[in-house]
C-alpha cells in the first residue's frame, strides 16, 4: 500500500511548496520510496510500500497516449490485474512491467470512468489529464482504502490521511457544529463523507469525483444489487465457499512475504486454511496475564488460544502469538490518535497498531477476517429489534452537558432512519427480511467503515498492508441477496457461512460462538487509565469539559467506569476502554489544537 496526496489548481498555476510536507506526513504508509510529480496545474506526492514490481511500479506514474499526458497517484491493490492487462493487450497496449499501477492507469486511458466496473480490488487513486486540465478520483466499493479531500478558494487537495491535508496552509483545524455533534453522538464512529474537520471531506466508498475548469462533480458508481436470490441452500453454501476460496487465493499476489491474522474464529481460520497451501505463517495477539484475568461475557465468551492451536495443528502452521503488556497499551494511546487523526477505539486501536508493528518485522502483507460479521450476520444485534445504531450505548448521551443531550440523540436517530430508508430492496421482502437487510446495510455503511478505518490506520502506521477478503465486492453482492433466514438459521449467527467452511475447518472452530478481536482484562490496565483520567479531571478548565459534563465524567472516573459494563461502542469498549477513549479525546483536542466554531 501507499500514501497519496496532491494539489490541483485549474485556473492558475499551483503553488507546489506544501507538497513536500504533505508527502512527508504519509511516510509511514510508504517507507520504501517517496516521489513528487510537478506540473503547472497539478502536483502529486506519493510514498510507496513496495509489494509488487519494485522497479516498474514507481509513482507518480505518467503515460502519454494520443497526445495527452496522464499521471496517476494510487494507493491499493488490484486482484484481477492480469485479466485486465490481457484485455488491454488485445486492444493493442503494451506494458513496461507487471505492476497493477500501470494496468490501472492504462485502463482509465482506454475506458475512462467505466474502468471502475472492471476493477476487483481495494483502491483510492487520482489521475490527472494535463491537456484537458481534468482530475479523476475514485475509491473502492467498500471503502477499504481511504481518501480525504478539500476544495477551497479554487484549490483542490486530496490525501490518504487527514494529517497530510492539515499540512496545507488553506486547511484549518476548526470543527463546526456538525463535526461537534459527530464527536458527541457517534465517536469513535463518524459519518461517511465527513471528516469532523470543517475544511475536510471524505470521498465516500463506491464514489467517483471529477474536477475540471467547469465544475466538481461526485457520483456513486456501485451499490449492492436488488436482485432476488435463486440458488438453493446447498448451491448457496457451495457458491460462498467458492467465492471465498478464489478471493483468498487472488489476494495472495505479492512479491513480498504474506501472512494471516488468526484468532481461531471462523473468519480468520477459514482465510488461513485456504491460504495455507501458499503460506505457512500466522499471527495472533494476546495480553500480559490475560489467562489469569479473562472474564467471559455475552460479547466475548471465550479466549482464542485453544482454537488457534486447533488451526495451527490442522494446517501445520508456523504460528506466532504476540503478547502485549498493559503499559504498552496505555503508552501507545496517543500514538493511535495520531495514526487515526481522531480519537478512536482506545486500546482496541493501540493494540492493533502494536500488533502490526511486530508482524512488520517479518512480513509486509497480511490477510485479515474483517467484514464477514456485517454481511453474514455475526453480531448479537442482528437478533433483536433496534431503534437506533445498536452498537452505540443507549445511555451515552447522559455523559454530555444537558443542553447537548437532546440534540445528540436526535442527530443519531435521524442518521439511522435515513440509512434504513436508502437501503436497496427488491420490494418482495417480508417484514423480518426487510428489517435485517436494512440493519445489514447500516452495518456496512457505519460499523464496518469504523473497523476498516481502524484496520487501515493502525496497520499502515506500522507500514503493514492488510487485505480483507470478505470485503470483496463479489462476495458482498452475492451475500446481499441470500435470505436472512438462511444466514441466521436455527438462531445461530453466521449459520450459512459456518456450513460453507465446514469442509475446511475443524468442527470445534465451526461450532465456536462468535468472539471479537481480543482485549485486555487485566485490572492493571483499568488502574492505569483511571489514574490518567484522575489527573485530567483535576484540570477543571480542560477543553474536554467544553464537550462533556464535568460531574458525569468525574463520577465515571471515580468508579473506574463500572457503570459501563455494557459496551460504550461496539462489543469491546466497556468501562476501561471508555476511560481510555476520554484520554485520547483530551489528547486530540490539545495536540491538534482544535477550535470549535
Amino acid at each position: 500500500m501507499c500514501g497519496i496526496t496532491g494539489i490541483i489548481s485549474i485556473t492558475k498555476e499551483v503553488d507546489p511548496a506544501p507538497i513536500q510536507a504533505m508527502t512527508h506526513a504519509l511516510l509511514h504508509r510508504g517507507p520504501d520510496t517517496n516521489e513528487v510529480y510537478k506540473s503547472n496545474h497539478a502536483v502529486f506526492g506519493h510514498t510507496r510500500l513496495t509489494v509488487v514490481d519494485p522497479h516498474n511500479g514507481r509513482q507518480p506514474m505518467s503515460r502519454v497516449v494520443r497526445g495527452s499526458t496522464y499521471t496517476i497517484c494510487y494507493n491499493g491493490e488490484l486482484y484481477n490485474t492480469e485479466a485486465i492487462r490481457k484485455e488491454l493487450a488485445e486492444i493493442g497496449y503494451s506494458f513496461q512491467g507487471h505492476s497493477d499501477t500501470e494496468v490501472l492507469l492504462t485502463a482509465y486511458i482506454e475506458w475512462g470512468e467505466a474502468c471502475l466496473k472492471k476493477l476487483n480490488g481495494i483502491f483510492a487513486f487520482a489521475i490527472w489529464n494535463s491537456r484537458d486540465r481534468s482530475l479523476f478520483v475514485a475509491r473502492d466499493r467498500l471503502g477499504v482504502k481511504p481518501l480525504f479531500y478539500s476544495y477551497k478558494d479554487g484549490i483542490f487537495l486530496f490525501a490518504s490521511e487527514i494529517k497530510a491535508l492539515l499540512k496545507h496552509p488553506l486547511i484549518s483545524r476548526k470543527v463546526d457544529e456538525e463535526g461537534r455533534l459527530q464527536l458527541l453522538a457517534l465517536s469513535p464512529m463518524r459519518a461517511s463523507g465527513h471528516a469532523i474537520f470543517r475544511d475536510i471531506n471524505e470521498l465516500k466508498p463506491a464514489h467517483q469525483l471529477f474536477f475540471n475548469q467547469h465544475n466538481l462533480t461526485i457520483s456513486r458508481y456501485w451499490n449492492v444489487p436488488t436482485s432476488k436470490h435463486v440458488d438453493s441452500y446447498e448451491m448457496t453454501v457451495e457458491r460462498v465457499r467458492e467465492l471465498l476460496t478464489s478471493t483468498v487465493v487472488d489476494q495472495l499476489v505479492s512479491d513480498v512475504p504474506v501472512v494471516t491474522f488468526l484468532s481461531g474464529g471462523i473468519d480468520s481460520s477459514a482465510i488461513t486454511a485456504i491460504a495455507s497451501d501458499h503460506i505457512r505463517t500466522s499471527y495472533s495477539v494476546e495480553y500480559e496475564e490475560n489467562d489469569k484475568h479473562f472474564a467471559s461475557s455475552f460479547y466475548q465468551p471465550n479466549r482464542d488460544a485453544t482454537y488457534i492451536d486447533l488451526v495451527k495443528q490442522a494446517y501445520h502452521l508456523n504460528h506466532k502469538t504476540i503478547e502485549l503488556s498493559q503499559q504498552s497499551l496505555v503508552d501507545s494511546l496517543n500514538q493511535a490518535v495520531i495514526a487515526r487523526d481522531l480519537p478512536g477505539m482506545a486500546d482496541i486501536d493501540s493494540s492493533l497498531m502494536l500488533f502490526s508493528k511486530e508482524i512488520k518485522k517479518d512480513a509486509t502483507v497480511a490477510l485479515s477476517g474483517e467484514c464477514a460479521d456485517e454481511i453474514f450476520g455475526g453480531y448479537p444485534w442482528f437478533f433483536k429489534e433496534a431503534i437506533g445504531f445498536p452498537w452505540l450505548h443507549k445511555d451515552r448521551a447522559t455523559l454530555l452537558k444537558k443542553q447537548d443531550q437532546k440534540a445528540a440523540s436526535a442527530y443519531t436517530n435521524e442518521l439511522y432512519k435515513n440509512t434504513l430508508a436508502e437501503t436497496p430492496l427488491n420490494g418482495d421482502e417480508l417484514p423480518e427480511e426487510a428489517r435485517l437487510k436494512k440493519l445489514c446495510y447500516a452495518n456496512i455503511h457505519w460499523f464496518m467503515q469504523t473497523l476498516l478505518e481502524r484496520k487501515d490506520r493502525m496497520s499502515m502506521a506500522s507500514s503493514l498492508e492488510v487485505r480483507v477478503p470478505f470485503a470483496n465486492h463479489e462476495i458482498v453482492e452475492y451475500a446481499w441477496s441470500i435470505p436472512w433466514e438462511w444466514k441466521l438459521a436455527g438462531g445461530r449467527e453466521k449459520k450459512l457461512l459456518r456450513d460453507a467452511v465446514t469442509p475446511i475447518l475443524p468442527t470445534e472452530i465451526v461450532q465456536r460462538k462468535k468472539s471479537p478481536y481480543p482485549k485486555t482484562h487485566h485490572p492493571a490496565y483499568k488502574d492505569a487509565v483511571q489514574k490518567k483520567m484522575q489527573s485530567i479531571i483535576k484540570q477543571k478548565d480542560s477543553i474536554l469539559f467544553d464537550l462533556y459534563d464535568y460531574g458525569e465524567i468525574k463520577e465515571l472516573v471515580n468508579t473506574g467506569g463500572e457503570s459501563y459494563k455494557e459496551p460504550f461502542f461496539g462489543q469491546l469498549m466497556t468501562g476501561p476502554q471508555l476511560l481510555a477513549y476520554f484520554i485520547q479525546l483530551e489528547y486530540w483536542l490539545k495536540e491538534y489544537n482544535i477550535a470549535f466554531i
